[in-house]
């Protein structure tokens, strides 16, 4: 499994032969909205900054409903959430994504903005690698974010939505979540398998593509 971050909450995710694309964007958000090419779209909700899927080259299949669903021998599974703490008065809800393929289990958190219940962490299950967002304002901020690390247990930690020099509007930068972290690198992408897992840093900050 290769993953890329794109910027924002968007990845290309490479895993059974297949390119999954998360969360596409604009260019409203500030980061090249270049097109990546991709076979699968999952949309944690319609807002343009996660649901571009327009500027995904190919004839991708969209995911953006809760519930299992196997696409090409990946599994996926959507877990309901709220945008925000007011039970998804103030922004909505959004789709968490649990993505299993080479016997990795992944999950997108899209934007979150609570802490997760105790329901929900039953519905996501085992979590190897886990792209949360921590930036605040739109989604939890980082002590929120940790609390989720907390609670879901991953093998791996992947941030995402946070300030960039690229990203159009203010977030908080990734550092308040990453000083948390005794141990955190940098990486320009993440390609793994099953084995590496254990072996792992448990924070990676990734390089976007620009």
């Amino acid at each position: 499994m290769k993953i890329t971050w794109l910027g924002h909450a968007s990845f290309i995710i490479e895993t059974g032969g297949k390119k999954i694309i998360t969360d596409p964007f604009d260019e409203l958000v500030g980061y090249p909205a270049w097109g990546p090419e991709g076979d699968i779209v999952t949309i944690s909700h319609d807002h343009h900054d996660h649901n571009a899927v327009n500027l995904v080259k190919g004839n991708p299949r969209v995911i953006k409903d809760t519930g299992s669903l196997a696409v090409d021998g990946i599994q996926f599974k959507g877990v309901a959430a709220c945008h925000d703490k007011a039970n998804g008065h103030e922004r909505g809800l959004v789709t968490i994504y649990r993505i299993f393929s080479e016997g990795i289990s992944l999950v997108h958190l899209g934007d979150l903005g609570q802490v997760l219940t105790l329901e929900q962490i039953k519905e996501i299950g085992q979590v190897n690698i886990l792209l949360v967002p921590v930036g605040g304002k739109f989604t939890v901020d980082a002590s929120d974010a940790f609390t989720i690390t907390e609670q879901l247990k991953p093998d791996i930690i992947i941030p995402m939505h946070y300030n960039t020099p690229h990203l159009s509007f203010e977030l908080a930068p990734v550092e308040d979540f990453t000083a948390r972290f005794d141990q955190v690198v940098k990486k320009p992408y993440l390609e793994l398998n099953a084995n590496d897992l254990k072996k792992a840093t448990k924070v990676i900050v990734l390089d976007y593509l620009s």
